[in-house]
């Protein structure tokens, strides 16, 4: 980045300028710059440059420790929405979206938050307790669907003991007061049809849900649109619909993976077919204006692109980003691979990354992938080939997908790495559901198959969950 026209470096003796690093002349130049134009360069570098920059001299020390400048680095890097979730409620409503000032947060210093989500190491768990004794809640199930809209958990379907399928929502309101106290209540939409394997997305403010299996194997090919109705306080009403689509549509498929691109569109890629095939092809669902109708088409003759599987998952990093990592392939085999899907052209395209000096996490399928605080996404769970069901938790770091050169998909950033948990962590699962809050500080996880008692002619046990787990990133606000 160039900062400053050449004519305005200062003028330096060959002598002078032989004995003078390039890093130091950027210094010279910088500060004699006033303090409004160098805090608007400074609002431009990256993290780690502002730091390397401020250790040169004490002037450029402390314009670089504005708390007012380390909010609008977060803003500008993790965006408004996360920002104002974590200020409290009596400062979020004076805060400025373009971040100067009136930021600290409990007397924390952005710099200090930013620093923690940068470095985040360690998660801390607890099961949620529901209110009134009990009362109704959903049954424990697994292969379902579980979003956060507007401050509520919304479920819908799955399947359960005996592989029944399930055609309940459920929504629980998680927003501000939460106490940790949960009270579930369920909502007499009557539709979607049962399902399990199904996926469903939060496309602009509505839900899109798309295929899955009934209980008698059936594999689905309807698209669906939830309407959320938030009129009352603390009520939430959710009007489903079948979507108009047209005639071209995705073969029927379950166990398929799905996230939405920007406000519009929805991507599907892989899951199994009626025959039993693990497919590989991934649509594009584009949605209208009123959202009344939509159209699906697919992507013809990517290459490269992900080899057939199911139980994978796809998170979208972006307006035209997404990430898919894991699953089952065609021979059974549980995968471990990581690939980018690029909209960001007029021609979307598939790559495949390669970490050329770290391992990632072990295979899996039926794990969760959920983009957090920090543009990182926290897996969780899963299992392996021999049906061994984990309880690790990982985060990919999806800005460093960022920074790759278009030309290639090799690096040796890290990506990868392994967190502590503390507290009630949820026992090892597989095929459960997971959102993160409007934060992403908070990711809840519900349901999954989890080990169970063994019985005769078994080689491991199984049982479905119904618990709900509040997974926290450990920050010190």
């Amino acid at each position: 980045m160039a900062f400053a026209p050449h004519h305005s470096y200062p003028k330096t003796s060959s002598s002078s300028s032989s004995s003078t690093s390039p890093s130091q002349t950027l210094t010279l130049t910088l500060t004699h710059l006033p303090d409004d134009p160098l805090l608007s360069i400074l609002r431009l570098l990256p993290a780690p440059s502002l730091l390397a920059l401020s250790a040169t001299c004490r002037r450029l020390r402390r314009l670089a420790a504005a708390d007012a400048l380390w909010e609008h680095l977060f803003r500008r890097d993790w965006g408004d929405a996360a920002a104002d979730a974590l200020l409290p409620s009596s400062s979020s409503s004076s805060s400025s979206s373009s971040g100067d000032g009136g930021g600290k947060r409990r007397g924390v210093a952005w710099r200090r938050l930013y620093q923690q989500v940068s470095q985040l190491g360690s998660l801390s768990c607890r099961r949620l307790s529901l209110s009134g004794g009990g009362g109704a809640s959903p049954r424990p199930r697994a292969s379902l669907s579980l979003n956060f809209v507007a401050g509520w958990l919304v479920l819908f379907g799955g399947g359960c003991e005996g592989g029944r399928h399930l055609d309940d929502t459920w929504v629980a309101y998680i927003g501000n007061g939460f106490d940790r106290v949960l009270s579930w209540q369920k909502l007499n939409s009557g539709i979607p049809t049962g399902r399990f394997g199904h996926t469903c997305a939060l496309v602009g403010n509505c839900l899109v849900l798309f295929g899955g299996i009934n209980d008698s194997g059936l594999r689905l090919n309807d698209t669906w649109i939830g309407e959320i109705d938030l009129r009352r306080p603390l009520e939430i009403n959710i009007s489903w619909r079948l979507l108009d689509v047209g005639s071209v549509l995705p073969p029927p498929r379950g166990a398929h993976a799905a996230c939405s691109i920007g406000d519009r569109t929805m991507a599907i890629h892989g899951g199994i077919a009626l025959d039993g095939r693990r497919l590989s092809d991934t649509w594009l669902l584009d949605l209208s204006e009123g959202l009344t109708s939509g159209n699906w088409h697919q992507l013809l003759n990517p290459c490269p692109s992900p080899p057939p599987r199911s139980g994978h998952t796809l998170t979208s990093i972006d307006e035209t980003l997404m990430v898919l990592f894991g699953g089952r392939g065609s021979g059974y085999e549980v995968l471990n691979d990581l690939w980018l899907f690029d909209a960001s052209k007029g021609y979307p395209e598939w790559k495949e990354i390669y970490m050329l000096d770290e391992m990632p996490p072990l295979p899996r399928v039926g794990h969760s992938a959920t983009l957090i605080l920090g543009s990182k996404i926290l897996i969780y769970g899963g299992e392996d080939s021999q049906r061994h069901r984990k309880d690790d938790f990982w985060v990919l770091e999806a800005a460093n997908l960022l920074k790759l050169r278009p030309d290639s998909m090799k690096t040796r950033k890290k990506m990868w790495k392994k967190l502590s948990v503390e507290g009630q962590s949820p026992n090892c699962r597989s095929f459960h559901g997971a959102c993160a809050d409007r934060s992403g500080r908070y990711v809840y996880v519900f349901g999954g198959m989890v080990d169970g008692v063994v019985h005769p002619a078994e080689a491991y046990g199984l049982r479905f969950d119904g618990d709900l787990y509040q997974v926290e990133l450990m920050l010190q606000l």
